[in-house]
Formats: structure tokens, C-alpha cells, sequence
């Protein structure tokens, strides 16, 4: 029983092909096998294009067990698979590696060289090697398509929240706190320096409350539990007020003193406050600060 797709995000959409998977799954007695790709096949096909990403690897294998998934496959995807015919991706991988019973995919689900099979082909395919096809819809509320594209766009623009909508959770960006400038110890927000992968899908410049965590560590930081969440105001930028050319994720974590450098952290993105702007003086953007902690203090107190 096998789901196929890149799974980016493992969104409200994805989870509708999960849900049907898992529930094929149990009645035929088989497991349930999530197929994603990695890298993203766009930069392998067009080097350069690779998407911004909207959940690592691991995340993406954490939040599919978490929606009934047994088995996460990944699929290294090279030069090789993508000059593929759908036939053959169909009966080396599905048939020959995974023995499929059934596949479930969304209604406008594209496979093998330059995207040449689609749902009927794949049927056409599944007649002829002996699994069922099933094809579902992602449409979401008010008639927006669920899709990683979609969900791309509201995170760029600085919606976290219609992105919440789409994703079914707070959109996440993980990374590893480095030394940054150290100016907000100076003016009395100490914050973690955030630093995404590669592709991290960052949302747009602006200062945002959100959730912040540890994920991992190999020594826990003084007074802070790994995987318990800390309310944050994160601002992301190029910090304009002192003419910053390097564009940061900084997070202050509110009423928590620890050395967060070197922690693998995770930072979930409830709501915007503002955009980024520059201020007049430095007493202006400390007023602002204190102001934007307390508007994060109310929306997570609601939140959480």
C-alpha cells in the first residue's frame, strides 16, 4: 500500500492521501509506505530551481508517523530516475521494490520522464501489473487547492497563518543557533541566531510570535526541556535600524535566560506582528521590541 509524492510540508492535502492510504492499508492487512523523493526533483532536473523547502527530511518522516504511516521511503532522486519511462518507474520500483497492492496519489499526480504519466496512465499501468489506483482531490476551504506552491506564496508574503490553515500547524523553520551580532543582548532582548538549511522556506521580513524549541542536544540547556515549547518574538530581516545586509532569523525567547548556541532548535510561526522597518533611534526600536513581546505574550497565551 504506497503513497507517492515529494510531501514537502506534509500538509492538510497530504494528509487526505495519508488518511485514504492508511485506511486501505488496515482493511487489505498490508503496510502503509509513504514514497518521497530527495532531493527535490526540480533542482535535479533544473539545477538552480530547487523550491524553498517547507520541512526537512526528518520532519516530514516524524509527521507521517504521527498521521499512521509504517513505513517511510525515500527515494534518492538522480539524473537516472528522472530519464525513467512511467512504465518503467512503475514496474522497477512499485512492482519489482515495494510489491504494491495499491497506490494512492493526488488527482493531479504527474511521474517519469518529462512528467509523461498521469492518474489514468498510471491505472492503465496498474491493470496490466495487478494494483489499484486511487486518485483524490486536495481541494481545501474556500475552494483553494491544498499544495506546497500555495502554502510557498502565504509564507513569502508573511502569512503565517493562512499557511497554518493549509499546513494543519504552524509553518516551522529548523537550524542551529549561531553567534550572531550580539546586539539584542545590548538592548536587552538577548536572542538565538537561528540558522535554516539550505532552501528553508523563511517567511517574509517582519517580526513574528512564535513557538520556540530545542530538538535535540547533546548537553540541554540550563532550565530548558527538549521538545517543550517557549513563547518567542522572532524577527526576520536584515535589521534596517542598523543597516544590516545579511538577512537573520532571531528569536527572543520571553522569560527564559539560557545559551541556546550550538542547540538544534525548531521555531513554529503563529502570527505577524509587523512588518521590518527602521527606526529613528535606538530608545524607538527598544519601545517597539517591548511592545512587540507583550502582543506575542497575548497571541500565545490564546494560542497555546
Amino acid at each position: 500500500m504506497v503513497t507517492i509524492g515529494v510531501f514537502d510540508g506534509v500538509h492538510r492535502g497530504h494528509a487526505q492521501l495519508i488518511a485514504a492510504a492508511t485506511k486501505a492499508a488496515a482493511e487489505r492487512g498490508v503496510p502503509a509506505v509513504l514514497m518521497t523523493f530527495d532531493p527535490h526533483p526540480s533542482e535535479v532536473v533544473r539545477p538552480g530551481t530547487h523550491p524553498p523547502q517547507l520541512s526537512s527530511l526528518r520532519r516530514r518522516a516524524e509527521l507521517a508517523e504521527e498521521l499512521g504511516i509504517d513505513v517511510f521511503c525515500v527515494i534518492p532522486f538522480n539524473l537516472t530516475l528522472s530519464a525513467q519511462s512511467p512504465e518503467d518507474f512503475v514496474h522497477s520500483v512499485l512492482v519489482e521494490e515495494l510489491h504494491t497492492a495499491e497506490v494512492v496519489v493526488g488527482d493531479n499526480f504527474t511521474f517519469g520522464h518529462k512528467a509523461a504519466g498521469d492518474v489514468p496512465k498510471l491505472r492503465e499501468l496498474g491493470e496490466r501489473f495487478g494494483f489499484e489506483v486511487t486518485g483524490i482531490s486536495l481541494f481545501g476551504e474556500h475552494a483553494v487547492t491544498y499544495s506546497s506552491t500555495y502554502i510557498r506564496s502565504c509564507i513569502a508574503a508573511g502569512d503565517v497563518e493562512l499557511a497554518a490553515e493549509a499546513l494543519g500547524r504552524p509553518h516551522r523553520v529548523e537550524g542551529v543557533v549561531v553567534h550572531g551580532e550580539r546586539r539584542g543582548r545590548d538592548l536587552g532582548y538577548p536572542t538565538a541566531n537561528v540558522a535554516p538549511p539550505p532552501h528553508a522556506a523563511i517567511p517574509g521580513d517582519g517580526v513574528y510570535a512564535a513557538w520556540f524549541s530545542v530538538l535535540d542536544s547533546a548537553t540541554e540547556p540550563d532550565g530548558i526541556v527538549l521538545g517543550q515549547r517557549y513563547p518567542a518574538a522572532v524577527s526576520v530581516g536584515t535589521n534596517p535600524t542598523f543597516s544590516g545586509r545579511n538577512r537573520t532569523v532571531e528569536a527572543y525567547v520571553i522569560d527564559v535566560n539560557a545559551d541556546f548556541y550550538g542547540q538544534h532548535v525548531a521555531v513554529d510561526f503563529v502570527a505577524r506582528l509587523r512588518g521590518m522597518e527602521p527606526f529613528d533611534s535606538v530608545d524607538a526600536l527598544i519601545a517597539e521590541m517591548g511592545n512587540d513581546v507583550e502582543r506575542t505574550r497575548t497571541i500565545l497565551d490564546s494560542d497555546g
